[in-house]
């Protein structure tokens, strides 16, 4: 498939840059990765998916710092890396604590930038981009204007922050109520969410194979966030893509039930194609790589759009 790219450039990855975070509990680690050369860089902020670190998702990670994105990524309180325990009070929290994570490095990019070596006045703080996978699809999606039902089905607080121009929402759960298991019903009550105010620009990503426990619907759930959701959205649906979409979360992962190397990289240029698109960079990277994909023989996804 030809979707063409740049050179990969050097890239500068520094972990951890600890961030204060009263109330929190522990600080904020993150790491953060961008190329050796260049100015005025776009940025990603990535959030995990249950249980990683700032030191998961090196594919998509990697691959974005090396053409052309700044790269930071958090470590939030569900990692395995902090175990926190079931009972400890932040538990039921860790939804809010997440989006609030993102909110602090938007917060702290002068401390993020004097942390990495040459990076200083290299950042284009207006062309900021979320993304997470799993858990972290939803944590960004609240930043583009998703927000939880409470229990009376009410929206609740908007979380969303103007300084994200666009985000990619990669396996990111769908409507809760009779759509969750009673299992995750019980014990995920956030997983609730409200899409009818997420309107920031975002390319949702689903797997037409990926099949979750925690829903009683089949793959089509991951495709709520883009069907239920107004402005301007595209969805790409991966063949036999299951929940790590070919193996995102790291190399070599053994949790991902359905490695393949090619869905990977087309994840990779796809994500940067649509981000350089969204944040006005490139105007025509996003719709070169739609007729890419289209024009393949044998397409390993479809691209959709409103």
């Amino acid at each position: 498939m030809d979707i063409k790219v740049s050179a990969p450039a050097p890239v500068v990855s520094v972990k951890p840059v600890v961030l204060s975070a009263p109330g929190r509990g522990e600080n904020l680690q993150v790491q953060v990765s961008a190329p050796a050369i260049g100015s005025e860089l776009p940025i990603i902020v990535f959030s995990h998916g249950y249980g990683w670190s700032l030191d998961g998702y090196s594919p998509l990670a990697d691959f974005w710092a090396a053409h052309g994105f700044v790269v930071v990524q958090p470590t939030h309180l569900d990692s395995r890396t902090l175990n926190l325990p079931p009972d400890d009070p932040r538990t039921p929290l860790i939804w809010r604590f997440r989006v609030e994570d993102m909110k602090r490095i938007l917060d702290q990019f002068d401390l993020i930038e004097a942390s990495v070596p040459g990076l200083s006045g290299r950042l284009d703080r207006s062309r900021i981009a979320v993304a997470g996978h799993s858990w972290g699809g939803q944590t960004a999606s609240m930043l583009l204007g998703a927000r939880v039902l409470d229990a009376r089905g009410e929206p609740g607080e908007d979380m969303s922050d103007s300084r994200i121009k666009a985000g990619v929402l990669l396996a990111t759960t769908g409507k809760g109520g009779a759509d969750l298991t009673p299992f995750a019903a019980e014990h995920f009550p956030f997983m609730s969410p409200s899409f009818a105010n997420m309107s920031t620009p975002a390319l949702v990503v689903a797997g037409d194979h990926d099949q979750s426990h925690l829903s009683t619907r089949g793959p089509d759930w991951f495709t709520d966030p883009y069907f239920l959701s107004p402005g301007s959205k595209s969805l790409l649906t991966l063949f036999g893509a299951e929940h790590s979409l070919g193996g995102i979360p790291g190399y070599n992962v053994t949790e991902t039930t359905d490695e393949n190397p090619e869905r990977v990289a087309l994840i990779q240029r796809l994500t940067r194609a649509y981000l350089l698109t969204a944040l006005d960079l490139d105007d025509s990277s996003w719709p070169a790589a739609r007729a890419a994909l289209e024009a393949s023989a044998h397409p390993l996804g479809r691209i959709e759009s409103k």
